[in-house]
């Protein structure tokens, strides 16, 4: 072991005992000294808006000179209004219930006992997410009004404008009273300390990883750490032959166009065959028009043949650009077979009149987010109501889909007696 290296696991297992004493203070913290916290952290992102922007210029600049594409410098952007939204994010979830110490069962036994079914904190929770410096806040924000510690390991991209929304979570918890080592990020770039994480069980309850293919393939292999896996987003659209013409028009330009870069944008277009020509170019038309690049097999290419041809890797791909493949598809049965052999389980939509066919989707379609006539773009825990999220669980343990204050809770049973013993 290099000297470097053993400075990391020192920095790490320093980290970790200190979050996890953190973690025993917040589990009993009370609902108004977390909000508190909140708040304040909310006033501090607003008051110190120009010293972070001023940090996000620093990680633009060297992303820009690193070559990131324009979809990732898209994620690490900063600007005055995404700032006011990190902060009303905070409040937001300061205006949430408490979920710890919420009974959610309770019932008698013929024997006299009493059982309650509580929520209550995970613990520890670290995070591993790449170039979004929001997410320092939305995650940081959501461990503490669950009562759980976190460790935020952000990407090198965003590594001066995530140090500098510390600060201001920093403040608040300082302000309410609570301790500072509640939220840790990992001071370093070295990508050693993702290796020291995933290996410390004793201190880390659960990671959450966010970015990626190639960084949710290593996590899932490496960590000895159970996980929310938040999966690539290859999210579809099916239009179904009942559809109404300029609603799917609508859906599916949002779906893919209003923001690209984000993991509920739609990647895959699957179109009814049985559609009338007329609805498939005005989908198609709706998507140039927009800025879209449209690869289309070649029945969407027969008739638009200034549509590209789309290759087979095409429908599997997490474009996160102005970009989508069309396919056309026997109606609703081959949409979700479809779905089934090239999604990712993370958000697929039906735009459709019928309602049975509508149902059938729902039923059917084995992701965590299903919808109907709606844009894939509302698949975010901010737009379902609960605050902010982590990320969207694709996984089918413990929590799925999007992963707010309560999907971080789990639970305990409490046993009331009056002095029971089992025959």
């Amino acid at each position: 072991m290099t000297e470097q290296t053993e400075n990391i696991a020192t920095l790490m297992q320093d980290i970790g005992e200190k979050a996890k004493q953190a973690a025993r203070v917040l589990s009993t913290a009370t609902t108004d000294a977390k909000n508190a916290a909140l708040t304040k952290s909310a006033e501090s992102l607003r008051r110190r808006q120009n010293e972070i922007l001023s940090e996000n210029a620093k990680d633009m600049e060297q992303g820009e000179d690193k070559g990131l594409s324009g979809p990732m410098l898209d994620r690490l952007a900063l600007n005055e209004d995404r700032i006011e939204a990190m902060a009303k994010g905070l409040e937001d979830i300061a205006a949430l219930a408490d979920p710890v110490g919420t009974v959610t069962e309770e019932w008698d036994r013929p024997n006299g006992l009493v059982i309650q079914r509580r929520r209550v904190p995970l613990g520890v929770i670290g995070i591993i997410y790449e170039s979004r410096p929001n997410v320092t806040a939305d995650a940081g924000s959501l461990c503490l009004k669950s009562g759980n510690a976190a460790i935020l390991r952000g990407g090198s991209e965003s590594f001066h404008s995530s140090a500098a929304i510390m600060e201001s979570l920093g403040e608040g918890l300082a302000a309410a009273g609570l301790p500072e080592n509640a939220i840790q990020r990992v001071p370093t770039r070295d990508r050693a300390a993702v290796g020291e994480m995933l290996t410390m069980t004793e201190t880390i309850d659960v990671i959450v990883p966010r970015g990626g293919k190639s960084l949710i393939e290593r996590i899932t292999a490496e960590s000895k750490v159970p996980l929310f896996k938040h999966l690539e987003g290859i999210c579809h659209v099916y239009v179904d032959a009942e559809a109404v013409p300029d609603m799917a028009r609508e859906v599916v330009v949002n779906a893919k166009m209003r923001r690209t870069s984000i993991c509920g944008a739609a990647e895959t277009l699957l179109i009814d065959r049985a559609a009338s020509p007329d609805m498939l170019q005005r989908v198609l038309r709706g998507l140039v028009e927009a800025g879209c690049e449209v690869r289309g097999d070649a029945e969407v290419r027969a008739v638009d043949p200034s549509v590209a041809a789309a290759s087979e890797d095409d429908w599997g791909t997490e474009f996160l650009d102005a970009v989508i493949a069309v396919k056309t598809v026997g109606g609703v049965d081959d949409a979700i077979d479809h779905i089934a052999r090239y999604g990712s389980y993370h958000t697929d939509a039906i735009v459709t009149d019928n309602a049975e066919t509508a149902e059938r989707f729902l039923d059917r379609v084995d992701s965590a987010i299903v919808m109907v006539n709606a844009s894939t773009q509302f698949a975010d825990g901010g737009e379902f109501g609960m605050g902010a999220e982590i990320g969207i669980s694709t996984g089918k343990l413990h929590a799925r889909g999007p992963v707010g204050v309560e999907q971080l809770t789990s639970s305990k049973y409490v046993v009331r007696g009056s002095g029971q013993c089992r025959p």
